[in-house]
């Protein structure tokens, strides 16, 4: 119904000034138009809030107070707040309208960008943030998709202010807190002040996501994921993508830290040694960055200046005045109450300021404030304090020190001293009796009633209703949608992701997953495969490692052992002679790519040769060979094996194992001269022999044989025959 309703806007006229011409993007805050400024005659983006943002006072106030400081910013790298105002039930800002894509759809169609692009494209975004830190403003939402890239290459920073506003009045919209959990710093999760540094972590989450092509956490639910970034440190970028410099690894490792005392201090920070790596500074991998980077500078901790107040440095409650909660003016006071108050304001979490304890300015002794506030003339001493409600109130005459005296409720009525009374005693009806014949039992049996029906109601709206959803992961995507189906769901194809881990046409992950609604569109997200990179070339390098090295930049996965090949020619032992798969071949980048090096000389095929020509071929190949006589079919002198097999690498000097035909063995046979041919045949063919005959003369009978009496087992015998 809200976006149906936003769209209403589209061909009208806002404020008399902002002719609508088409809606761009529909957000969990707004909804945002092109529109033309009739007035200035230029194109501008409108963002318009939704309509119940729109009727919270609370977070117009700060809408407001937010617009007017982020319109003073003025940076190539952030996009321009023009304008903000309001027309009947539609709040607006008017900012520069940007053409072009968000970092989200690049990495979308990139997967992953090499890590000299990765921090070319977050040098600006840094370069925009620490303008606005410098200003006191901080973001809080940094995430690609509020960052802009134009069609020549600008980059441009957008939504200044906007998740403040929301998180100053507690927003829980779906919109606001999913769209950015995988960004979200600790202290944001915590309710934890935040200032600078938690930009620096949104920050450093993105260059990670630009470095390995996926967001450091999962999970099944956003308060999952948010619970990641507390809990767990963001893997190293090296883990998860080759060719990765150590100084990238500790860049990231310095900006997404979970503590903020030891994250880059602020953006500016950040960019210097952002600039440092690309201008080749790059320090070795053992030095910290807090010496290499400065972490030990000043630190911009202005989490924005409040209602009258400037933006301070370091600790909690920074970018708050430095009299909002003292002991004077209201909540704070002595001891922890002022501790408390001073962490307030400036994070999503909403936090009871000013409880100081039991014994310290809380509810008892001093109150909640000092000498104006809730202290001593509110409900301190003289309140709540050891006064109870004060002396002519509740006290020593009403409600204070005595009650059910000996005479009833007290000598003056609800005060007097002692506690309950000897004829009240004596007439108390016995415990049981009092609760099965008293309201009490109704009241507890109609707590019980709602208490259960809570319970059950609360059971029904977050799991009863829902049913689980068959696991379709590393599925084919037919099997996968058979499996919805028969489960009861609606399967729909969505986006296609490279993915290294899963084979091209399965499924990598459902939306929503783990459980939905009974008959609900389940969105399948299908791999297109690992990434293919074309191999190298490496032959002839220096040494192994610099093929390693030039294999790892490419992003290919390099085997730890090497691949001994030989070589024809010249042999120079251990050199790189290339890589297998060769060079050129498309490559699968979570598959390992050998380095092949040179272990000896390429052994031909010796099998058929005669054993003196392989003797004078070893000679001049520097190889021994070793020969053994074997009976064989094949004539004498003939090699009919060898070891290593063809194709093997042979170090000079090495040895190579022959067998040598000695000759097939030969065969005895009787005179069958007088035979008849076709007798004279059939009996030497018996024997093993071939025949060929050979008709001289008229008739079938047999003259001679050559060769006569013995031959080689197969050898051909001619038969001469016709006399």
């Amino acid at each position: 119904m809200e976006s149906a309703h936003a769209d209403l806007l589209t061909g009208r006229m806002l404020d008399r000034r902002y002719h609508v011409r088409s809606r761009i993007a529909h957000g969990g805050m707004a909804t945002v138009y092109l529109a033309t400024d009739t007035r200035l005659d230029r194109e501008v983006a409108l963002k318009v809030m939704h309509a119940d943002l729109a009727r919270d006072a609370d977070f117009v106030d700060r809408f407001i107070g937010e617009a007017k400081s982020v319109a003073r910013l003025s940076h190539p790298n952030i996009v321009s707040v023009f304008d903000q105002g309001a027309d009947g039930q539609y709040l607006y800002l008017a900012m520069e309208y940007v053409p072009g894509r968000t970092l989200r759809a690049l990495l979308r169609e990139r997967g992953w960008l090499p890590w000299q692009e990765a921090l070319a494209l977050i040098d600006p975004v840094l370069a925009g943030l620490t303008a606005a830190h410098q200003a006191g403003l901080v973001h809080r939402d940094v995430k690609p998709e509020n960052v802009l890239i134009t069609a020549d290459g600008r980059v441009k920073v957008v939504d200044f202010g906007l998740a403040r506003a929301s998180a100053a009045v507690g927003n829980t919209r779906a919109g606001v807190i999913i769209g950015s959990v995988a960004y979200i710093a600790p202290e944001s999760v915590t309710g934890a002040a935040t200032d600078a540094r938690t930009d620096v972590y949104g920050a450093g989450i993105l260059l990670f996501e630009m470095l390995t092509g996926r967001q450091p956490f999962t999970g099944e639910t956003p308060l999952a994921v948010a619970y990641a970034h507390v809990n767990s440190d963001v893997p190293a970028v090296s883990a998860l993508a080759g060719g990765i410099p150590p100084a990238v690894d500790h860049l990231v490792r310095a900006a997404t830290s979970r503590d903020p005392g030891r994250r880059l201090p602020n953006a500016g920070a950040f960019l210097q040694a952002v600039r440092t790596l690309r201008g080749g500074g790059v320090p070795e991998a053992s030095e910290s960055l807090t010496g290499a980077f400065g972490l030990g500078g000043p630190v911009l901790t202005g989490a924005g200046p409040a209602a009258g107040g400037t933006a301070t440095g370091g600790g909690a409650g920074a970018g708050v005045p430095a009299d909002a909660f003292d002991g004077g003016n209201g909540f704070g006071g002595p001891g922890r109450s002022g501790e408390a108050g001073g962490q307030g304001g400036s994070h999503t979490m909403v936090v009871e300021a000013g409880y100081g304890g039991p014994t310290e300015s809380g509810y008892e002794g001093a109150g909640f404030g000092g000498a104006n506030g809730y202290g001593a003339s509110g409900y301190g001493t003289n309140g709540y304090g050891p006064g109870g409600y004060g002396p002519n109130g509740y006290g020593a005459n009403g409600y204070g020190s005595g009650s059910y005296g000996p005479n009833g409720y007290g000598p003056n009525g609800y005060g007097g001293r002692g506690t309950a009374g000897a004829h009240e005693a004596d007439e108390r009806e016995p415990f049981l009796q009092r609760w099965l014949f008293s309201r009490r039992l109704v009241y507890v049996a109609i707590a019980a009633v709602i208490l259960l029906g809570l319970g059950g109601g609360g059971w029904y709206l977050t799991s009863g209703r829902y049913t689980p959803l068959p696991s379709v992961g590393d599925m084919p995507v037919s099997q996968a949608e058979a499996a919805l189906r028969q489960a009861g769901f609606m399967p729909k194809l969505g986006s296609s992701v490279i993915d290294n881990s899963v084979a091209r046409g399965d499924v990598v992950t459902t939306s929503p997953s783990g459980r939905a609604l009974p008959g609900a569109t389940v969105v399948l997200t299908v791999s297109l495969g690992p990434r293919m990179i074309t191999v190298p070339p490496v032959a002839g390098v220096a040494s192994v490692a610099a093929a390693d090295a030039k294999l790892r930049a490419a992003g290919l996965t390099v085997a730890a052992a090497t691949k001994g090949v030989g070589v024809t020619g010249t042999v120079n032992m251990g050199a790189v002679a290339g890589t297998d798969p060769a060079a050129g071949t498309s490559w699968p980048q979570n598959q390992p790519v050998y380095v092949e090096v040179v272990a000896g000389l390429d052994l031909p095929s010796l099998v058929g040769q005669s054993i003196n020509t392989i003797q004078g071929w070893a000679g001049q190949n520097h190889v021994n060979i070793q020969p053994t006589t074997v009976q064989s079919s094949q004539p004498a002198g003939i090699i009919v094996s060898q070891s290593p097999a063809a194709g093997a690498p042979v170090p000079p000097g090495g040895t190579v194992d022959v067998s040598v035909s000695q000759g097939p063995p030969e065969v005895q046979f009787q005179n069958v001269a007088g035979m008849q041919f076709q007798q004279a045949q059939q009996y030497l063919e018996s024997l093993g022999f071939q025949v060929v005959g050979k008709q001289v003369f008229f008739g079938q009978r047999v003259d001679s044989t050559s060769p006569s009496g013995q031959a080689p087992r197969g050898a051909t015998i001619t038969v001469y025959y016709g006399f």
